[in-house]
C-alpha cells in the first residue's frame, strides 16, 4: 500500500527543516519507505477533508490503506515499529529509544517553541527585554541537562534510533538562535543527524517543494 503524507503547500520556513512533516520524511528515508506527499494550503488545512484526516487542522498526516494518523510522534513511532531501522531489537533497548521520543517532545520541545513564540510574536511588547532571558534560561536548563547525560556519545543510547532523530529535529529548531553553540556536544550532535544520507534526503525532498521543484519520495 502506497504511503501518502500531507505538507505545507509552501512552509511557513522557506523549507529549512523545520515543518515537521521533515520529521516523518526522514524516518521514512531511514527505513528506505517510499511515500507520496499531498501538499496542502493553509486554507485547505481547515477544510472538512482535511480536518477529518487532522482534527486541529494542522500537517504532516499519514495515510497507508485504512490507516490515517496525525501528530508527528505517533506517526514516526508507528514507522519504526512497522519497518526495521529505528528501533533496537533488544526489548530494554527499544523502550529506551521510545523514552527518548516523548523525552524530546515532551521535555526539550516546549521551551524551546516558547522561546520560538516569543522572540517571532512578542518582540514588539514592552515585557519582551525582561523576558526573552527568562525564556532562554529555561532553554539552557533543558540542554544542560540533555548535554550532561549525552556526554562524549554519538547518539543517546548506544546506535541511532527514533529517539535521535526526534531529538535532533527537535534541536535544529535552535541553530539560528545561537544557544546550540553554547553546548559544543549537542551541537556535533545535530550535525551528525545532519550528515546522515537519510536526512539529506528528507531535508531536499522539502526544499524542493519550496523551491517550486516537485516534491520527490
Amino acid at each position: 500500500m502506497t504511503i501518502t503524507i500531507t505538507a505545507f503547500e509552501r512552509s511557513p520556513d522557506g523549507g529549512k527543516g523545520l515543518a515537521r512533516d521533515t520529521r516523518v520524511r526522514w524516518a521514512l528515508e531511514e527505513v528506505g519507505q517510499p511515500y507520496e506527499v499531498r501538499l496542502v494550503s493553509f486554507l485547505a488545512m481547515k477544510e472538512p477533508a482535511h480536518l477529518a484526516l487532522h482534527p486541529f487542522g494542522q500537517i504532516p498526516t499519514y495515510e497507508e490503506g485504512d490507516l490515517a494518523l496525525f501528530e508527528t510522534g505517533s506517526i514516526v513511532f508507528h514507522i519504526a515499529e512497522r519497518h526495521a531501522g529505528l528501533l533496537p531489537h533488544d526489548a530494554n533497548a527499544r523502550a529506551r529509544a521510545i523514552t527518548w521520543m516523548f523525552s524530546a517532545l515532551n521535555t526539550v520541545e516546549p521551551p524551546i517553541l516558547e522561546l520560538a513564540t516569543t522572540r517571532l510574536l512578542e518582540s514588539n511588547k514592552s515585557w519582551y527585554p525582561e523576558r526573552l532571558p527568562l525564556v532562554e534560561d529555561r532553554v539552557r536548563c533543558r540542554l544542560n541537562q540533555l548535554s550532561a547525560r549525552l556526554g562524549n556519545a554519538d547518539w543517546l543510547d548506544g546506535a541511532f534510533s527514533a529517539g535521535d532523530l526526534m531529538m535532533v529535529s527537535v534541536l535544529l529548531r535552535l541553530k539560528s538562535s545561537g544557544i546550540l553553540n553554547e553546548f559544543p556536544n549537542l551541537a556535533a550532535y545535530v550535525a551528525r543527524g545532519e550528515a546522515r544520507a537519510a536526512y539529506k534526503r528528507a531535508f531536499a525532498a522539502q526544499l524542493a517543494v519550496n523551491a517550486g521543484r516537485p516534491p520527490t519520495g
